[in-house]
């Protein structure tokens, strides 16, 4: 596979008004790929609808859209809409998400995820098809669906996958998968499970600043709070990490925060997050790339002394050419 090199949308400093300059600029420096994010910031799908116009070279994805905050009708009208402004270059990542984001904060009801996500992948694979979908699913009900105007070229459909049962079914029935929070190491667990002909697609935290200590200070809130979710809990159990990260969970539980950052080793941080100068970040995304990963998604964080415009233009793969 053509080896790809993604950035995240709209950065971590600036809002998407604010970002067209920058994400013009990608294409020259070498970037193939824009992702967007959906958590409680920007939604999934009108960053992308920007970039299209922003910049016409870049292929653009979602991850994620949750499958329960939207109907699967919407997420189709949706997903056509940006097929139709990017013709082939537009990739639509699904998941299931997490309770906080799908009940607390959209009023939805987060049950049988699994389910859900394959429901709603088997209903978009019909729809953006052009199909008229009349179909009982497991999780949900369709009744006569069809799009006004179904894209020419259907977009790709990936699936956020972080253990061996979603794995197989993006393997099986989807175009790809999407991790988060992994350490290079575990890339090779994670393919070994989808196979070696199905993309993956993984974002990567990235801060360039050589004080590795104020790093750790940073990350280590962002850590407590993913790797507490059940979901990642889970995933990183399965990594083999259960032993080491259940004195946070346990301390983060209890409402003990400080107790819960204290509990996260620096090794732990080094594992997950890329950090250091410009070239030992690119030299450490090779290596995820070298263990099987077909799609770094770069996501630099604030926090050193290098600006997010220069650390986007520094961590380039034509930046070390």
């Amino acid at each position: 596979m053509t080896q790809n090199w993604g950035m995240t949308i709209p950065f971590y400093d600036r809002s998407l008004s604010t970002s067209q300059d920058l994400v013009a600029e990608l294409p020259a420096l070498g970037y193939t790929d824009a992702w967007s994010a959906e958590v409680n910031g920007t939604d999934g799908f009108v960053p992308l609808a920007m970039a299209a116009q922003w910049a016409p070279g870049l292929r653009l994805g979602s991850a994620i859209v949750p499958v329960s905050t939207r109907g699967p009708g919407l997420l189709a009208m949706s997903a056509a809409t940006l097929a139709d402004l990017a013709p082939g270059r537009f990739v639509l990542g699904i998941g299931a998400s997490s309770p906080a984001i799908v009940e607390r904060w959209n009023a939805g009801t987060f049950a049988k995820p699994y389910a859900r996500t394959r429901d709603t992948l088997r209903f978009l694979k019909k729809a953006l098809a052009g199909e008229k979908v009349s179909e009982r699913y497991e999780t949900f009900e369709i009744k006569g669906f069809k799009l006004e105007r179904a894209p020419s070229t259907p977009p790709r459909i990936v699936l956020a996958a972080l253990r061996p049962r979603m794995l197989r079914l993006a393997a099986e029935e989807a175009d790809g998968a999407i991790t988060n929070w992994l350490a290079p190491r575990d890339v090779r667990k994670v393919r070994a499970e989808l196979g070696p002909d199905t993309e993956l697609i993984a974002r990567l935290f990235v801060c360039v600043d050589e004080d590795a200590e104020r790093v750790r200070q940073t990350a280590r809130w962002m850590l407590a709070s993913y790797l507490t979710v059940p979901v990642y809990a889970a995933f990183h159990d399965w990594l083999g990490r259960g032993a080491v990260l259940r004195p946070m969970q346990e301390a983060w539980a209890a409402g003990d925060r400080q107790a819960a950052l204290k509990a996260i080793p620096d090794e732990l941080v080094d594992d997950l997050v890329v950090h250091g100068d410009a070239a030992t970040c690119r030299a450490r995304i090779r290596e995820y790339v070298a263990n099987g990963l077909d799609t770094p998604v770069l996501a630099p964080i604030p926090g050193g002394d290098v600006p997010i415009d220069q650390a986007v233009r520094d961590l380039a793969p034509r930046a070390g050419a």
